[in-house]
């Protein structure tokens, strides 16, 4: 991928989440998914999200999505009340979710085409972002021809065309290889840098959050909780890590331990 041409200020939509509560009924019974979560993400920070499988962190963002409603509390952006999904929120999903009747160019346009979005500025957005997540010359293939890491930056390209304040994903590396997962997560970094967005990350991995985020939050088992909450900034010489030498500097392994040792205590 390369860099944003039209690099820009971040997005100022800070997010706002409070006296969270939310539970499900199932059986007749209710199961509590989140207790009381109190969360501000400010404009343009890389959020990532960790947590045991079932501790609410997919709960989390689709609330947060606007895809449901919360059972108590608060979810905004920018001050106003999150009532249902949104352009200004775009989600990314583990699974890329291409039409594949559609070429990688109609599907990258597909959500400006819905909203009206006069054709000269929709073929233009389409064509930067295609360029930026470095599909230029698989435009005119359609999804099943592409491996599943080359989907994911057609579906990730989509969501950033729309031009959205915030990017929300959930597990989107989850299902790759691990190298392909590696070369990704160093292509979304070089996005985010550029870009400006404000992006929540939901991942398993550890390793994947303290590597991406410049914030990693750790979520307790159901009903979920911030246990954690620690910013990941990662220097050289006084500078920002190139993103190939993050992982071999000594605050990263230590951010790493305390990630996991976060996970692991609060499952005991």
């Amino acid at each position: 991928m390369t860099a944003d041409a039209d690099a820009r200020t971040p997005h100022r939509q800070p997010v706002e989440i409070a006296g969270l509560r939310h539970h499900f009924v199932v059986g007749g019974a209710e199961v509590p998914a989140l207790d009381r979560i109190d969360l501000t993400i400010q404009p343009g920070e890389f959020v990532t999200l960790a947590g045991p499988s079932g501790c609410g962190k997919t709960t989390l963002l689709r609330l947060l999505a606007g895809f449901m409603t919360p059972t108590e509390g608060t979810v905004s952006v920018g001050g106003d009340p999150v009532r249902g999904p949104s352009a200004e929120r775009g989600v990314v999903f583990q699974q890329a979710t291409l039409y594949p009747w559609m070429s990688v160019r109609r599907n990258v346009e597909l959500g400006l085409r819905l909203r009206k979005v006069p054709k000269p500025e929709r073929e233009e957005r389409t064509r930067r972002h295609l360029d930026l997540v470095g599909l230029t010359e698989f435009a005119d293939h359609r999804p099943y021809e592409l491996s599943g890491g080359m989907q994911q930056r057609c579906q990730i390209a989509r969501v950033l065309a729309n031009d959205p304040d915030i990017v929300l994903m959930d597990e989107p590396f989850g299902a790759l290889d691990a190298l392909t997962r590696e070369r990704l997560q160093e292509e979304l970094l070089e996005i985010w840098r550029s870009t400006g967005r404000t992006i929540l990350f939901i991942t398993h991995s550890v390793d994947e959050a303290v590597f991406l985020g410049s914030r990693v939050l750790v979520m307790s088992p159901r009903p979920g909780r911030i246990v954690l909450d620690e910013p990941a900034v990662f220097t050289e010489g006084g500078q920002r890590a190139p993103a190939e030498h993050i992982r071999a500097l000594p605050r990263f392994v230590e951010l790493r331990e305390a990630v996991r040792e976060a996970i692991v205590a609060d499952q005991h």
